[in-house]
């Protein structure tokens, strides 16, 4: 069997089929020898012992009158038994008094001794058992018969035992492939079409697919039917789905289609009403312009009037510019040009120094390389986020505002960081929301428009801003742009 075979279901049957059937005859194997070796062993110590009480029986005349030659001549009659080696006749002294075999087979027996008042004793000693037999004679002792025999028959034996067990084990293991190959018939090859089918099915997604019922066996037939039940459960939820997918993408281009007409009309509406509210705001201006030179004729309550009419037109006169910021940072198409962000970054900072002289503001700004963005849009962008830094550090008597680039995790990322008020970091996810404010007007005037046009902008690029911040800490706000193509 090949490697694929043995990790298949009739490779394991085969294997374990082989193996049950190789181990039990082993084992018989095992027990059938032992029962033979003990029966071999006890039979032929219960030959030693008749052949001890002959030798007995004929030797009781010959240590009466001292007679060797009889005892050696009955010693003698040992030889018929192929198994017996050696033997020795003592008195009951302990001497010896005839022996049978060579001197070195005679010497083994002189090393066990009978011990006084046993009438009877066997020793086993690797392939050598010894018995030992007291001689009696009306009651007296008369001396001991040793005889030592090999166990060699027993090798020969396990050998005969090894022979027969290969053969049966050779008949077994083909008897095994035999069924082996009945069983594969009966049980593996109906799994392995059933696997078939699913790793097919698993392939395809083709969940129409049925799995052929076997007919040979009951659970295979209910294995088989369950499996088509399941399949058809499963066409028939991938339909269900498939309809809802379509019936959800459907109505999410409809709806999309609506929210982008929605926020065209919004982003025309506004751009429409901030251009529109330009001409009558100019007027107001000129308006309060002009009470404004003839303030000295006017009494303090309509010059405070005045005051806050001036006002009012130029946070009026913000927001209309927010408001077009942001119409234009979602309708203007985006072009593509070198844009140096050093250069408009010291032109914003020379701006806001130029429009409060009297603050003590440092700049920090990184000389960066071009990028490739729309100019127009990337100074909307640093335009906001340096403004921001300016009014935020305005409670500072001496403030911090850095621009620079880092690289961050492989990609270049630019950051805008004060060292001013600050905000609350678990408001952070605020702050990127139109018309949201972090602070009161009172404390900080704004429309809460800037940051969403620059996140608005910088989505627009393909790129993405995010804020870090503490209170009375700083902020510093991080926005990427796409790589040069």
């Amino acid at each position: 069997m090949t490697s694929q075979d043995t990790q298949t279901i009739s490779g394991r049957i085969t294997r374990m089929n082989l193996l049950v059937s190789g181990s039990v005859l082993i084992l018989a194997v095992l027990a059938f020898f032992s029962y033979d070796m003990l029966s071999f062993r006890q039979n032929l110590i219960n030959d030693l012992r008749a052949e001890a009480q002959i030798i007995g029986a004929n030797s009781i005349t010959a240590l009466t009158f001292d007679d060797r030659a009889s005892a050696a001549s009955t010693l003698q009659e040992l030889n018929h038994s192929p198994d017996i080696v050696s033997a020795v006749l003592t008195t009951d002294e302990g001497a010896v008094f005839a022996t049978y075999g060579s001197a070195d087979e005679t010497a083994f027996t002189g090393k066990h001794v009978l011990a006084r008042g046993e009438t009877e004793h066997h020793w086993l000693n690797g392939r050598r058992l010894l018995l030992a037999h007291r001689i009696m004679f009306e009651g007296a002792s008369l001396g001991v018969v040793y005889i030592s025999a090999t166990l060699n028959e027993i090798g020969q034996r396990a050998r005969h035992y090894l022979l027969i067990a290969g053969l049966i084990l050779i008949l077994c293991m083909l008897a095994a492939l035999l069924i082996s190959s009945l069983l594969r018939k009966l049980v593996a090859q109906p799994i392995a079409s059933l696997a078939e089918t699913a790793r097919s099915i698993s392939r395809k997604h083709d969940y129409s697919v049925r799995a052929e019922e076997s007919t040979d066996s009951v659970e295979m037939s209910v294995l088989t039917e369950a499996f088509n039940e399941m399949l058809q459960q499963i066409q028939q939820s991938e339909a269900a789905l498939r309809r809802s997918r379509d019936e959800l993408e459907q109505r999410v281009e409809e709806r999309t289609a609506e929210l982008r007409d929605a926020n065209r009309e919004l982003e025309a509406f506004s751009y429409t009403v901030a251009h529109d509210l330009r001409g009558p705001l100019d007027s107001i201006t000129g308006l309060a312009y002009l009470l404004a030179g003839a303030s000295s004729q006017l009494d303090p309550n309509s010059r405070e009037m005045v005051q806050r009419l001036q006002d009012s037109t130029k946070n009026m006169s913000a927001l209309i510019d927010d408001l077009l910021n942001f119409a234009r940072a979602s309708t203007t198409p985006v072009r593509r040009d070198q844009v140096n962000l050093t250069a408009i970054a010291l032109r914003i900072a020379g701006d806001l120094r130029s429009s409060e002289p009297t603050r003590s503001v440092d700049f920090v700004i990184a000389d960066l390389p071009s990028v490739e963005a729309d100019s127009g849009l990337m100074r909307i962008v640093l335009d906001n986020l340096l403004c921001n830094a300016w009014k935020y550090t305005s409670h500072h008597a001496k403030a911090c505002i850095e621009f620079g680039a880092k690289q961050i995790d492989g990609r270049m990322v630019y950051f805008v960081r004060d060292d001013g008020t600050g905000f609350d970091p678990n408001r952070t996810g605020e702050i990127f929301q139109p018309f949201h404010r972090l602070h009161s007007k009172s404390e900080f005037p704004g429309t809460g428009i800037g940051l969403a046009t620059v996140q608005r902008i910088l989505a627009r690029h393909g790129g993405e801003i995010w804020a870090e911040g503490h209170l009375e800490k700083g902020a510093t706000f991080y926005f990427t742009l796409p790589a040069a193509a």
